[in-house]
């Protein structure tokens, strides 16, 4: 496998021999003091890079740098923060095949879909220039004579990113470039699967800012480190924000640390999400959204679908014509044009998926494709898989767990009220979705009784998110909300001033104080 890609990027030039730095701010680029651990491609299991993990003594000396950034970033008018995003912006498209083949080496997406996450990148930084000439506040009726208030929004300080490994770019990139016009440097932990990814995207950003001097390097940092960095990064007050995307388990351990020293925290965590499809549905529509939402990136995007709900006098032409076109779905090599099925990031995701379909037939549902390892015509070392379809109740306890591979659970309903109630039963909130053309059933799913996801669509699947909406979920997906509409307020913080422009001075409810 070519790794001209790192070069091209200046990523090699990161590192001592062999191993690659783990601490980066644009002034300090030092290896960890912590134990090694090197990342492998899901492609074929090949080690790709070496690190020592940064260790949380060697935070402190970070959070220095990243509060004096701060002290200067802060002042620095928006606008002149939107240009910076411009410019990470221009450099990300310059490079966008190189970086694809980047998050392709160490996620296992297949091309078009990592490229694709770069657009992402690219988009966010077109709507976060926008965003730098709009950071709005209200003005506000006084009831004092002579006065008025007003609404600002200011700097919130350092925030810290911590990412998984299916969307190593998007999801930094979604927050770094709205807390850069928001005045915030940002601190990203990248997962230890990606740090490759974490290292082109400090390259890149580094690139730009090695031209405008006026911006503190340390605006975009980066540590890789382990759990350890992780729990210490939660629990610092140098960050008033810690980012956090993974499992619920994590994000209840960030969210207790970091709310214990009274800060913010932004969660993005685990997706159950469903569809249903009404016996109203354009099937063939439906059908497309499906193969793609359940099998796309192998089943490992937080907004794969993986519970299908289904009418009953539907269910069985929708299961026969989705286990015929997945027993057609190419899989292989993501490199390799035509591939639409990569590998399981390793071999532990390997092994649960497993165990949750032996886990299924024990509580009575039926594989009906799919599930088995696959070692055909694909690259020796990685972990493929044939995605799975089952049959299966709804009220099955493995259908209420995430498990973050392939596998499509068809479950069924008679009663649209009843479909709802199934949507909603399971602990994740993020991604949602209805397939029907009764304009009713589409108007009750988006409604106060209807889903109750951060994300419900109407007649396209569960997986996508587009810039401009703002991405995330409820209950145990965490509530945080990413990207777009007014989630630029998690990266600042507002004050409430009044001016009195009068000669008097009016003390509330009319007090009088000699």
């Amino acid at each position: 496998m070519s790794l001209t890609c790192l070069e091209t990027l200046g990523v090699n030039q990161l590192k001592q021999g062999d191993t690659f730095y783990s601490v980066l701010t644009g002034n300090t680029r030092t290896l960890g003091d912590g134990s090694e651990f090197s990342a492998h491609s899901p492609i074929d299991g090949a080690r790709l890079s070496q690190f020592n993990n940064a260790t949380p003594a060697q935070l402190e000396g970070v959070s220095a740098e990243l509060r004096d950034a701060f002290n200067v970033l802060r002042t620095i008018p928006a606008p002149r923060r939107g240009e910076l995003v411009r410019r990470i912006g221009e450099e990300a498209r310059k490079y966008k095949e190189e970086l694809a083949q980047v998050i392709s080496l160490e996620a296992g997406k297949i091309v078009p879909e990592a490229l694709g996450e770069v657009q992402e990148w690219i988009d966010v930084c077109d709507f976060a220039v926008g965003q730098s000439r709009m950071l709005h506040g209200l003005s506000i009726v006084s009831e004092r004579p002579g006065h008025r208030m007003m609404e600002q929004w200011q700097p919130l300080g350092p925030v810290a990113v911590i990412t998984a490994f299916n969307f190593p770019m998007a999801v930094w990139a979604w927050n770094t470039m709205l807390g850069l016009v928001c005045g915030d440097p940002v601190l990203l932990k990248p997962s230890e699967k990606a740090p490759l990814c974490a290292l082109a995207m400090y390259q890149i950003a580094q690139n730009v800012l090695a031209d405008m001097p006026d911006i503190p390097k340390a605006a975009v940092s980066v540590m890789i480190g382990g759990r350890d960095l992780g729990e210490a990064i939660a629990a610092s007050n140098t960050f008033p924000l810690v980012s956090a995307t993974g499992s619920t388990a994590m994000g209840r351990a960030v969210a207790t640390t970091v709310a214990g020293r009274l800060g913010r925290s932004l969660l993005e965590l685990g997706g159950n999400n469903a569809m249903i499809v009404s016996d109203s549905a354009d099937l063939d529509l439906a059908l497309r959204a499906i193969v793609f939402s359940a099998a796309g990136t192998a089943g490992q995007r937080c907004t794969t679908l993986r519970r299908l709900i289904t009418h009953t006098s539907v269910v069985d032409g929708v299961v026969a014509r989705l286990a015929k076109s997945y027993t057609s779905l190419p899989i292989g090599n993501p490199l390799e044009e035509g591939t639409l099925v990569g590998p399981l990031v390793d071999e532990g995701s390997f092994a649960r998926m497993q165990a949750a379909l032996e886990t299924a037939k024990q509580q009575g549902g039926e594989i009906i494709c799919g599930g088995q390892r696959v070692t055909d015509g694909v690259p020796a070392g990685g972990f493929y898989v044939a995605p799975a379809i089952v049959r299966i109740a709804h009220d099955a306890p493995i259908v209420h767990e995430e498990t973050f591979a392939p596998i499509l659970y068809v479950l069924t309903y008679s009663d649209f009220e009843e479909a709802i109630e199934i949507q909603n039963e399971v602990p994740q909130g993020l991604s949602s979705a209805v397939f029907t053309e009764r304009l009713r059933e589409a108007e009750l799913f988006m409604s106060p009784a209807g889903s109750d996801c951060g994300i419900a669509n109407v007649n396209i699947g569960t997986s996508g998110a587009e810039i401009g909406g703002a991405f995330g979920g409820e209950k145990d997906t965490g509530g945080g909300r990413e990207s777009g509409s007014d989630a630029w307020r998690n990266y600042m913080r507002r004050t409430t001033n009044t001016i009195n422009y009068g000669g008097d001075l009016p003390l509330a409810q009319g007090i009088v104080f000699e």
